[in-house]
């Protein structure tokens, strides 16, 4: 029994590797590569889910380029905004809200490429990404091509930046993303409650929050960490604009003096 269990695990890692090596020559990596660049020199928001995003901000930003996330939808009946680009990557997420995401009319999305591979999950207008893992204790790595790979850092807003450097965008700035919650987990495993935070920019997104994972803000916080570092080696800047929150990695701006 331990030999056939050993062969599977030989077998489903060489799969793996297979499909990783081939992965850049795929029609799926050609599209990433396509991407190069695209926005040479431009600015972009990524736009979190926190309790801080308002309509009246994301109303400013029609006409910048704009990343979001997850189940941004549930503000779509409220604006006419809606992100260029969309990223979902958190397999429970997903799990529950792939019709919804399915229907978003939203020109590219981004996720991770074992949904099809792995779950036979297919989302319209999708681009697909493979992601490298490493140590959670540390800060991860930062891709610079993400044909290669992206790397993990338990925020899709790492994600986001990540291939928002490789489109050439030198300017990011984060709303919305409030960096806290109100049931969050340390790295000695710990939980930790803070009944005066919120969530979400709206309760319906917590309706299922028991069958979700519980965020650890530490490992997000290193992830951050590694964008500001190669972001100041690589002369990008990264600014938080969002009212409030507890992301204190990157410098803030008022995001009224950004958007006149």
């Amino acid at each position: 029994m331990i030999i056939k269990k050993y062969a599977r695990n030989q077998l489903y890692r060489t799969i793996t590797f297979s499909r990783y090596m081939i992965f850049p020559y795929t029609t799926n990596g050609k599209k990433l590569k396509y991407l190069r660049n695209k926005h040479r020199g431009k600015r972009c928001f990524i736009v979190g889910n926190g309790p801080s995003l308002s309509i009246k901000d994301l109303n400013k930003l029609k006409d910048e380029i704009t990343f979001a996330f997850n189940r941004i939808y549930y503000i779509f009946d409220k604006t006419d905004w809606r992100p260029t680009y969309y990223c979902s990557e958190d397999d429970k997420t997903i799990f529950k809200s792939k019709e919804e995401i399915n229907k978003l009319i939203i020109e590219n999305k981004f996720f991770p490429v074992n949904f099809p591979w792995d779950y036979n999950i297919h989302f319209n207008n999708a681009k697909y990404f493979i992601f490298k893992f490493g140590d959670r204790n540390v800060e991860p790595n930062f891709s610079e091509d993400i044909v290669k790979g992206i790397y993990w850092g338990n925020t899709v807003a790492y994600t986001a930046i990540q291939i928002a450097v490789y489109m050439g965008i030198r300017e990011i700035y984060l709303l919305g993303v409030d960096h806290n919650f109100s049931k969050m987990i340390n790295d000695k495993g710990e939980i930790v409650i803070d009944e005066s935070a919120k969530d979400y920019f709206t309760e319906k997104y917590n309706t299922d929050k028991e069958d979700l994972y519980i965020p650890n803000i530490e490992v997000s916080t290193r992830a951050f960490s590694a964008a500001k570092r190669y972001a100041d080696e690589n002369n990008i800047k990264i600014y938080n604009a969002t009212r409030g929150g507890k992301l204190e990695v990157f410098d803030r701006v008022d995001f009224d003096q950004i958007i006149l």
